[in-house]
């Protein structure tokens, strides 16, 4: 620590001018910004706030500076590993050293129907109750938020499921079934969720360090062995070019290993909705039906994905040699059953109620339906997959800001996958809302966005590239 006084807004400075901030400098800012933090809650209490220091006093004007610097500047490896630690340590974590199980997660930067979560918890899970070594899966998840899905909006439609469990029943859970999918607790990272919340306002929002620090930061604080990361490419990604998706996928693996926990980010493709349904109870319905070996064909993409994301987890756990042999593990643990046991068995220790599986398709009553028709014969050629997005959000199954409630049963289910034959006529898309009222811009948006050809388009593959720290250039 440096022996002389710090004070935020020479740190503000200092990285607006491009110099480098040294680790004290890093601590200390994100320290004044937790501490302000806590006062503005004890005001919001009705109490009195803590005196602060000259030192630990942040203004809101000063976070924002300091996120746009960050913006405009960058931020070095060192830079950046140090930020992460910061606002790894700013709260409480997770401490999994007592389970004496192997810890790893998976995490997505979000996309369209992207429900293999709901898969590869309980495929691991299987694998850890069942195969040794022992593997675990602490995967703290997250809201929808924009044109993306969020696990935790998923997992509540199940009637009694608890994602705001305390870290002690986490553990517990963990103990019990190898994974636990829950929300983040307010004392987890909270310089993250000060940080996040500046960022929608200061127009920071793409920085790709301040993203990676802001997903790492969480995802560390599991306590985790491993990580595999999802990050999307394609028209319905967050990022708006594959050379922005790489980069950030380097800097997540580079900040994970300097962390020493081992990180692999999988570049995949996101150019259409993942599998058959888009919306809440949907996804859950289509993963169960996935666990129950009901096979859809829309459903072969996402089946696909979480096998390989699982097949690295599995890998990384030493249950294979290869990720390759790790995929193929994850399918026949898929296909033997064993995972939909295991997922009973997690969804059960969170209270929810498992009957609802027996007929999943029957727990789907939406008020209103209308199907997109293809308006000519040819091939389904190209969407925007983000405008795709923007209509389940559109039909009440995402939100437009945090707090926002969401619809369990409204979204769409896809009839055909790019470069597939249609026939005029023939549905492209079912749109379910629970107010009729909500249909016709989704539609008119589904509309406007689905292309139709003469002949097929070349499809990207599933699977782009897979960044690891053998293959960081630099």
């Amino acid at each position: 620590m440096s022996d002389h006084a710090i004070y935020p807004l020479d740190i503000v400075i200092k990285k607006r001018d491009g110099a480098e901030l040294t680790k004290a400098e890093i601590e200390h800012f994100i320290h004044a910004v937790v501490l302000n933090g806590e006062q503005k809650l004890a005001e919001a209490r009705g109490e009195k706030p803590a005196t602060l220091s000259a030192t630990d006093k942040v203004t809101d004007a000063q976070i924002a500076a300091f996120l746009m610097a960050v913006f405009q500047r960058g931020l070095s490896p060192e830079e950046l590993a140090n930020l992460t630690t910061a606002m790894r340590f700013s709260g409480e974590t997770f401490d999994a050293a007592p389970l004496h199980t192997f810890t790893v997660d998976k995490h997505s930067t979000g996309g369209v129907g992207d429900k293999s979560s709901l898969l590869i918890a309980p495929i691991v899970a299987a694998a850890g109750l069942d195969l040794s070594p022992s593997i675990s899966v602490p995967m703290i998840s997250g809201r929808s938020l924009g044109h993306t899905g969020g696990t935790l909006d998923k997992l509540e439609t199940i009637p009694g499921f608890d994602t705001q469990i305390s870290m002690a029943r986490f553990a517990e859970i963990l103990r019990e079934c190898h994974a636990s999918l829950v929300g983040q607790t307010p004392r987890l990272v909270p310089a993250d969720r000060i940080l996040y919340a500046m960022r929608d306002h200061t127009g920071t929002v793409e920085s790709p360090f301040l993203i990676t620090a802001s997903i790492m930061s969480k995802k560390l604080a599991e306590s985790l062995n491993a990580l595999v990361l999802d990050v999307k490419v394609g028209s319905g990604a967050f990022m708006p070019t594959y050379e922005k998706s790489k980069f950030l996928a380097e800097l997540m693996v580079s900040t994970g290993e300097r962390a020493g926990t081992r990180t692999a980010a999988l570049l995949t493709t996101m150019d259409e909705p993942l599998g058959r349904f888009s919306g809440n109870w949907m996804e859950v319905w289509e993963c169960v039906d996935i666990l129950q070996n009901r096979r859809h064909p829309m459903s072969a993409d996402l089946i696909e994905l979480s096998n390989i994301l699982s097949g690295w987890m599995l890998y990384f756990g030493g249950k294979t040699a290869t990720p390759e042999a790790g995929a193929k593990l994850a399918d026949d643990i898929l296909r033997s059953g064993a995972a939909y046991k295991s997922w009973l068995q997690i969804v059960a220790a969170h209270q929810g109620d498992t009957s609802i599986f027996n007929d999943p398709a029957a727990f789907h009553q939406p008020k209103a339906t209308r199907v997109l028709k293809a308006s000519r014969a040819g091939y389904l050629a190209g969407m925007d997959c983000k405008e795709v997005g923007w209509a389940v959000q559109r039909l009440g199954a995402g939100r437009a800001k945090p707090g926002d409630p969401v619809s369990a049963h409204a979204g769409i289910e896809s009839h055909a996958k790019l470069g597939d034959k249609v026939e005029e006529g023939q549905p492209i898309f079912t749109l379910f809302s629970e107010d009729a009222a909500l249909l016709d811009e989704p539609y008119r948006m589904l509309e406007a966005t689905v292309e139709i050809a003469n002949e097929p388009r070349q499809k990207q593959p599933l699977i782009r590239e897979i960044i690891t720290k053998e293959n960081i250039k630099g």
